[in-house]
């Protein structure tokens, strides 16, 4: 971390003690609104986990007891429910900056970020089946049978998930112990992520180094946080006094049941990209093989070539090419929403291509559009 060095010694030192560029964007203030919404889902979930029976025969009822009979408990489950979707919002805004500003050439804090999006997802994924409703036992049904296409030892891994020949409440039970114990698991990463970041400053739109002319973090971004923060809350209450379920699925007012499958088995919106890419590919294995690579690759970007201006402010192909990929991934999420018939499964084999060309096409356009520019 550059601090001002001088006749100032101690004064300049304590002004300048997190210097952050001057050039920042509201697009850098999701950052602290991530790192907000994981504390208040870790409180909220503190307080509705002394009201959930982790047990398949009354997991069901205790949510409904939440609902209905403890003091606010209604306005408690929404908040923690619609605060997922308001975490990977923000999570997939971050991620989005990162890549369009080249944010992944920091390596270390790239590689420990993609690793706090892989633990969210797992997170999240075993909160949605405590509910123990139709859409949660479904899903959890289709995602760990994925299991079953590794080679050899695919069956075995799945029962053992399982504890036992399929879904019950052994699964219930490890789902709820790691669904509580791997908040604060993710609270280590992020105090790994923000020394990673802290140690070689944050970035900026221009792509420059801008050690030279910083300004302290507090006041000038502790303030503009606070104003995120406070809009992020604003939105999050929003939807949960005026559209509550908006998010969620109506077959999860259904209690689990085996005997009965969803007409249309789907995931929660923030997964449905990758679900989209899993149902694109015929094969089971080369589906789940597929959906794993969706996000594994993210790893890859720092390995990428690396271009003479970092981020695509003044790229225009690579600007073009950046958010053809961010409509491409709407469309993969819209596609999830879908039948599995054509055009969709068209359609969805098309997104699922130009995703993955992305991640090996994007620095090598910034670059051909550096030369042909530098070229003239």
């Amino acid at each position: 971390m550059i601090r001002k060095q001088g006749v100032f010694g101690m004064i300049s030192s304590a002004v300048y003690d997190l210097p952050a560029p001057k050039n920042l964007n509201f697009w850098w203030n999701f950052g602290s609104m991530l790192g907000f919404c994981l504390a208040s889902q870790i409180l909220t979930g503190l307080l509705l986990v002394v009201h959930y029976t982790p047990h398949v025969d009354v997991a069901f009822e205790s949510v409904c007891h939440i609902v209905r009979d403890v003091p606010n408990g209604w306005l408690l489950r929404s908040y923690h429910a619609n605060g997922a979707s308001m975490f990977f919002a923000c999570m997939y805004i971050h991620m989005g900056r990162g890549l369009y500003y080249h944010s992944f050439y920091f390596v270390k804090t790239w590689m420990v970020g993609v690793t706090l999006y892989l633990c969210a997802m797992a997170e999240a994924f075993f909160g949605y089946v405590l509910p123990w409703g139709q859409m949660s036992y479904w899903g959890a049904t289709v995602i760990t049978n994925l299991l079953t296409a590794i080679p050899y030892i695919g069956q075995m891994l799945a029962e053992w998930v399982w504890g036992g020949f399929t879904i019950g409440d052994p699964t219930l039970k490890r789902f709820f112990v790691l669904h509580f114990l791997l908040p604060f698991i993710m609270l280590v990463f992020v105090i790994v992520h923000i020394i990673y970041l802290h140690d070689h400053g944050s970035s900026n739109p221009l792509g420059v180094s801008s050690d030279m002319d910083c300004v302290p973090f507090h006041p000038y971004y502790s303030s503009s946080d606070l104003v995120g923060i406070l809009a992020l809350v604003g939105v999050t209450v929003g939807i949960c006094l005026i559209a509550p379920d908006y998010f969620g699925n109506a077959y999860n007012f259904i209690k689990a049941d085996p005997m009965k499958t969803p007409v249309h088995i789907q995931p929660e919106w923030y997964f449905l990209f990758a679900y989209t890419i899993l149902r694109s590919i015929p094969s089971k294995s080369g589906g789940a093989f597929a959906l794993l690579m969706s996000i594994v690759i993210l790893y890859f970007l720092p390995l990428s070539i690396r271009p003479s201006f970092r981020g695509v402010a003044f790229n225009l192909l690579g600007q073009l090419y950046f958010w053809l990929f961010v409509i491409d991934f709407f469309l993969l999420t819209w596609i999830g929403t879908c039948p599995v018939e054509d055009p969709y499964i068209a359609i969805g084999q098309g997104c699922t291509l130009f995703y993955f060309s992305f991640f090996f096409l994007y620095t090598p356009i910034c670059l051909i559009w550096e030369r042909f520019v530098f070229s003239e």
